[in-house]
């Protein structure tokens, strides 16, 4: 295990009763990389998102932020270290407007809470637009942009993003291309990206891991897996 990385799984194994999710998954992020996690849906991607963040116990390796075990901190303890967990789900507090939502994302990050708010309806100005809005009421496009928004709130040093593009339509996907340019350009986030859209994950990783039945199927640079063959077979086409 190095701490120089942000990072770290070594063999890990996690099971749902009797039925096994990930076997010996091995995977690094070093500071500063967006690495793309693809797969078809029920490959492991959101297990491996929700092990990761320290919401789904796993049996067997080992699971490390900055060489300290995940199992021994909390998902707070995380937050505060700057670790931020956008999940598929959303978990948006939907009687709550946008603001509120957003506000909540930055209760680790109360002396920047302006600055982040600024920042984040730049990033998405249809939130600046509907910021009086109830979350329940936006579009699903829009709601997606309010959860990546409310993490974006904490400042993360690592962000993890589960599905940020599932159901969207085409001109959605685009403002959270150009928000996560953006986000890099800015503030050169580590991310780790968990996508089925092998389109949008080969634009923004700069190393990808394929996620087949639970395994590492094949990793590598975002150019090599482009070009081989599985990969172009099966998902690009």
């Amino acid at each position: 295990m190095s701490t120089d990385r942000v990072l770290e799984l070594e063999g890990v194994n996690v099971s749902y009763g009797k039925v096994q999710a990930l076997r010996d998954i091995d995977l690094h992020v070093d500071p500063g990389e967006v690495v793309g996690v693809i797969g078809p849906n029920g490959a492991g991607k959101s297990t491996l998102s929700d092990t990761i963040a320290g919401f789904k116990p796993y049996d067997t390796g080992t699971v490390q932020f900055r060489g300290t075990e995940v199992s021994t901190l909390t998902p707070d303890k995380l937050t505060e270290d700057r670790v931020i967990y956008c999940t598929e789900r959303r978990d948006l507090f939907g009687f709550m407007t946008v603001a509120e939502n957003l506000r909540l994302g930055a209760y680790t990050n109360r002396d920047n809470l302006k600055d982040r708010l600024e920042f984040v309806y730049d990033l998405f100005p249809r939130l600046d637009e509907r910021r009086e809005q109830d979350a329940r009421t936006l579009s699903g496009g829009e709601q997606q942009m309010l959860a990546i928004g409310r993490a974006l709130m904490g400042s993360p040093e690592f962000l993890i993003l589960d599905e940020p593009t599932i159901g969207l339509a085409p001109v959605i996907i685009d403002d959270i291309t150009n928000a996560l340019e953006q986000i890099q350009e800015e503030e050169n986030v580590t991310i780790l990206l968990c996508e089925q859209n092998v389109t949008f994950t080969f634009r923004h990783a700069d190393r990808i891991y394929l996620l087949e039945k639970g395994s590492i199927a094949r990793e590598g640079t975002a150019e090599a897996l482009r070009q081989d063959k599985h990969v172009k077979d099966a998902y690009i086409g």
